[in-house]
C-alpha cells in the first residue's frame, strides 16, 4: 500500500536539502563577490608609487600597518577583559545560579547584545572616558616605567584602552551566550559520575564541563574577536585620532574600521582606493582569524569530554 506520509516526508527532505545547498552556495558567492570587489578596487593603491599616494604616508604599508596595530591592540584588550568574565557568567548561569536568577541574568546579557554600537560609543566617549582619567594618571605615576603606561596620560580618557574596555562590553554578550549554551549541553551522566566519585562542584566543572566545552569556548572567543575587529562606530567615537603608539593611556592610535568610517564619505580617487585596500587588509585578518579558530577547534574536538 502506498504510504503518502512517507512520500511527503521524502519530498520535504529533498526540498529542505536543496534550499540548504542554495543558501550555502549563495553565501560563498556573496563572499567571493566582496573579495573580488575589494581586490579590484585596491589594486591602484597597492601598486601606486610613493608620489601617487595621497597624504604623507610614504607607501601603502607605511599607512596601513599602524592601523593594523591599533585594530589588533584594541581587540586584544577586549578579549583579555571579556573572556574570563563571560566564561564565569556563563558558568554561573548554567551550573550555580537558581533558575529564576539565571533567567534574569540571561535576559540582561541578551539585552546588552541588542544595544546599538553607537550608544556604546557615546557612553565610552562621554561617561567611561572621563571616569578612566584618574586611573590613567595612577598608572602613569606608579607604572610609568612600563612602556604601555609611560604616558602622558590622556586628559579626556579617549584612548585605545578605553576603546578596548568598550569593545569588551560589546563582545561580552556574544561569548557569554555561546558558552552558556555549550555548558548546558554537557552530558548529565558525566557530571553525575564526577559528583558520585566525590568531586566537588568546581572539580566536576573542571573534569566534565570544561573538557566538553573546550572547542565551543574557542569558537565563542573567536566570534567575539571577529566582532571586535570589525567594530566601527563605537571605536570611532571613543578614539582621538593620532599616530600609532604602544602607550595605552595616551591620545593616539586608530583602527582600520574607524579610519574608513572617518574618511570614506569625502574620499575619491586614490584616497578611496587606499581606504578600500585597508578594508581588504581587515578582510584578510578576519579570514585568517576564522581559519585559525577552525583549525584549533578541529584539533581539539577529538579530545572533547563528550567522546
Amino acid at each position: 500500500m502506498f504510504d503518502k506520509s512517507s512520500s511527503a516526508g521524502r519530498a520535504g527532505d529533498k526540498v529542505f536539502s536543496t534550499l540548504a545547498l542554495v543558501a550555502g552556495i549563495l553565501i560563498l558567492a556573496v563572499l567571493a563577490l566582496v573579495a573580488a570587489f575589494l581586490v579590484t578596487e585596491s589594486i591602484p593603491a597597492l601598486t601606486a608609487g610613493e608620489e601617487e599616494l595621497s597624504g604623507e604616508h610614504g607607501n601603502f604599508w607605511t599607512y596601513v600597518l599602524p592601523l593594523m596595530g591599533g585594530t589588533i591592540i584594541a581587540s586584544a584588550i577586549a578579549l583579555l577583559l571579556a573572556t574570563p568574565v563571560a566564561v564565569g557568567v556563563a558558568l554561573f548561569i548554567s551550573h550555580y545560579a537558581p533558575r529564576k536568577l539565571s533567567q534574569l541574568i540571561g535576559y540582561v546579557i541578551d539585552l546588552l547584545a541588542a544595544i546599538p554600537s553607537v550608544v556604546y560609543g557615546a557612553w565610552g566617549m562621554a561617561t567611561l572616558g572621563p571616569l578612566m582619567v584618574p586611573l590613567y594618571e595612577w598608572l602613569q605615576t606608579y607604572l610609568g616605567w612600563i612602556p604601555l603606561f609611560s604616558g602622558p596620560a590622556s586628559t579626556t580618557g579617549r584612548t585605545i584602552l578605553t576603546a578596548g574596555v568598550v569593545l569588551s562590553v560589546m563582545v561580552l554578550p556574544i561569548i557569554t551566550s555561546m558558552c552558556r549554551e555549550i555548558f548546558v549541553q554537557t552530558p548529565k551522566l558525566h557530571e553525575e559520575a564526577a559528583l558520585a566519585l566525590g568531586a566537588t562542584r568546581w572539580e566536576m566543572v573542571k573534569m566534565s564541563v570544561f573538557p566538553f566545552a573546550r572547542a565551543g569556548i574557542i569558537s565563542a572567543i573567536m566570534l567575539g574577536l571577529g566582532r571586535a575587529l570589525g567594530e566601527t562606530m563605537a571605536v570611532t567615537l571613543v578614539l582621538s585620532p593620532g599616530g600609532f603608539t604602544w602607550n595605552l593611556i595616551g591620545a593616539g592610535n586608530q583602527t582600520i574600521p574607524s579610519e574608513i568610517a572617518l574618511n570614506f564619505p569625502e574620499a575619491f580617487g586614490m584616497r578611496q582606493s587606499e581606504l578600500i585596500a585597508a578594508g581588504l587588509v581587515l578582510f584578510v585578518i578576519t579570514l585568517a582569524v576564522n581559519m585559525i579558530a577552525r583549525w584549533i577547534v578541529n584539533r581539539h574536538k577529538e579530545f572533547s569530554g563528550a567522546n
